[in-house]
């Protein structure tokens, strides 16, 4: 399967929003599934968005979350899927992601890393980013957000949901993402993906022996022929790991110390 030709030119002209949940997607209920490792952000002035556990005490997530001027708290769910909150002590941004400007024209990386105040504990399995790989046209991914569950449904956000789709490929537009689809739509019109809540959640491989980590959700479209401006149900744009695992790599070493899992000691 090829990516679409036309697909930088299509993506210009739709409405591109931070992801802010899963659209078409199913609750995840395995107590031993991701809700191991995924989990909810959400900040002072009340926004949402999701994230990754990649360390102990390290949270990975967009960048375009945490540029309010407000504390943040990350949410995690136990075995029986009720809340265990963490506040987020530190915090570090990519240093090209530029503050202000839209999705679709941020130049810079839309990642960052969060500090706990504390470990999440043996409950939580961190998922470790530089097993990343890279994800080819046609490839299935899983994603994973705790956002809405339709584009007008606010109030069913805060749900851990996760679904299946296909890689499409990578694109330039302001900065270098890979876009992923609903293989069955394919983004010409409404299917699965990402939406409002699901913005900072893990791109993931599923294997026979569990998930690995591929990608951070950045930014999600409406369908390529919607009629209504939609922000959801078409495009969803990721950025890649295995492009950034020297700044990863040197950050979480920097937030958790030379000790951290992911030092390489």
């Amino acid at each position: 399967m090829r990516a679409l030709p036309t697909l930088a030119l299509a993506v210009l002209t739709l409405i591109a929003t931070p992801a802010w949940a899963i659209l078409q997607g199913s609750a995840s209920r395995d107590p031993n599934g991701l809700r191991r490792s995924v989990v909810s952000i959400e900040s002072s002035t009340g926004e949402l968005c999701s994230g990754v556990i990649v360390a102990p005490d390290v949270v990975l997530t967009a960048a375009h979350c945490m540029t309010d001027r407000a504390a943040y708290r990350v949410t995690g769910l136990s075995r029986a899927f009720r809340q265990q909150r963490f506040n987020v002590a530190a915090l570090a941004i990519h240093p090209t992601f530029v503050p202000g400007t839209t999705p679709r024209t941020q130049p810079g990386i839309d990642l960052a890393l969060l500090k706990l105040n504390r470990p999440v504990g043996p409950e939580f399995l961190a998922l470790d980013p530089t097993q990343a790989g890279r994800i080819d046209v046609g490839d299935g991914v899983t994603i994973a957000g705790f956002g809405v569950l339709t584009e007008r449904a606010r109030g069913t956000a805060r749900t851990l949901r996760q679904t299946n789709l296909v890689s499409l490929g990578p694109i330039e537009v302001a900065n270098r993402v890979l876009i992923v689809v609903d293989r069955d739509r394919l983004a010409e019109t409404a299917g699965a993906g990402a939406c409002r809540g699901d913005s900072g959640g893990p791109i993931l491989a599923a294997t026979q022996t569990g998930y690995l980590l591929y990608g951070i959700t950045s930014w999600s479209s409406g369908p390529l022929r919607s009629r209504q401006p939609s922000a959801c149900g078409g495009l969803t744009a990721v950025t890649p790991l295995v492009e950034h695992l020297g700044w990863i790599a040197s950050t979480m070493r920097g937030l958790s110390g030379l000790n951290s899992a992911w030092s390489g000691n």
